[in-house]
């Protein structure tokens, strides 16, 4: 228990996420993805009396690690809100860094009745909020064969999306699939020698990424950073695939989704952001240490 309990807890990047954040001891910080509550610990260490942190989760189980500091604000709610909280609490405008790490904890892949992993047998639920939204069940028991082709080649880079869709929809027509187990067993014919694991993480990714809109609910909260941003605010953020990093990337080289490179008459480039740095991935130590961190890639930006 206490090993889970510490997996919970570890923050990927520490160090390059608080450099990234730049923290001033008075300043005004929002943890989009409070989660275990690893990253948000040490800014308020790094804090002063005066500043003020804003930690955001859609997922119950993180109201458990709630800091008692009379600094830190609880928003329990999607980050795709961010602006009409921001709003609320007077802060628009105002934040000095922003901080969001897309991954999925190991304490939700390692609770299997929310059916986020496949190494366990529990209901194909997926939600980030379980009090809301359709299932992975839903989804994979609803969609016809070209929707469901569609979202595991877009979300989870699947090959042979198609045949894979096909035979979901031929079992789930005999039987609704109600367990990850179940969906498992469906997709094991398609399962390459050495490369099970590999594939079945790309299915239940799309699944995953579909149940809680994931790719759109970033899109918002990132055009939303503009309007909660001071000017210099850093906004770093941490991504675990491909799909996230290239609207991440796109928007802070832009300042927008699309990557559109907007110009004056003179040529110069005409951004509301700016990258601060390259792309950074965690050190061969740390990956060790924390296997969660292997696909991180951190990026930072700074609005002008």
């Amino acid at each position: 228990m206490e090993e889970e309990e510490s997996r919970y807890h570890v923050p990927v990047m520490l160090q390059e996420c608080m450099d990234g954040l730049a923290i001033k001891p008075a300043g005004i910080y929002v943890d989009v993805t409070f989660g275990g509550g690893g990253h948000s610990a040490e800014i308020l260490r790094r804090m002063g009396d005066g500043g003020r942190l804003f930690g955001f989760d859609q997922d119950a189980d993180a109201e458990a690690n709630i800091p008692n500091d009379h600094r830190f604000t609880f928003v329990r709610g999607n980050f795709r809100y961010l602006y009409n909280f921001a709003r609320y609490y007077e802060m628009n405008g105002k934040v000095d860094g922003l901080l969001a790490d897309l991954g999925v904890s190991w304490h939700d892949f390692d609770e299997k009745e929310r059916g986020f992993s496949f190494r366990f047998d529990g209901a194909l639920d997926m939600r980030m909020n379980a009090r809301s939204g359709k299932t992975a069940a839903d989804v994979v028991n609803t969609l016809s064969v070209d929707a469901l082709a569609d979202l595991l080649r877009l979300y989870g880079e699947v090959k042979n999306a198609r045949s894979v869709a096909t035979a979901i929809v031929k079992a789930r027509d005999k039987s609704p699939l109600e367990t990850t187990a179940q969906l498992a067993d469906v997709l094991q014919p398609f399962c390459g020698r050495d490369k099970e694991k590999k594939f079945l993480a790309q299915v239940f990714q799309a699944l995953r990424i579909e149940v809680n809109d994931e790719l759109q609910a970033l899109r918002e909260m990132l055009e939303q950073t503009l309007e909660v941003l001071k000017p210099g605010g850093r906004l770093v953020v941490m991504t675990y695939h491909s799909l996230e990093d290239r609207l991440v990337k796109n928007f802070m080289k832009s300042g927008n989704i699309e990557g559109h490179l907007e110009k004056d008459f003179y040529g110069n480039l005409q951004s509301p952001i700016r990258m601060i740095g390259k792309v950074t991935v965690p050190s061969d130590e740390e990956m060790v240490h924390n296997p969660r961190s292997r696909s991180a890639k951190l990026r930072i930006a700074e609005k002008i």
